[in-house]
């Protein structure tokens, strides 16, 4: 899959990002570069299930080291 960023301007002015096919804090250095594109601040944020997925050689492998620490 491709690595995307997409971003919602909402009626009231707010914006949503979401990043799709990022694995780990890759999708961390896009958010910040938005943020500063916009001269904005992050007041929400939640790490979908791509973060703790890394990809190796071409494949999908999920690190299970964090979620260990997590339990």
């Amino acid at each position: 899959m491709a690595k995307q960023l997409v971003v919602r301007l909402r009626a009231d002015g707010t914006v949503d990002a979401e990043t799709i096919g990022m694995h780990g804090p890759e999708c961390l250095d896009h958010i910040e570069a938005l943020e500063a594109l916009l001269d904005a601040e992050t007041v929400s944020s939640r790490f979908t299930e791509d973060y703790t997925t890394a990809s190796v050689a071409g494949t999908t492998e999920v690190e299970t080291e964090q979620s260990d620490r997590t339990r």
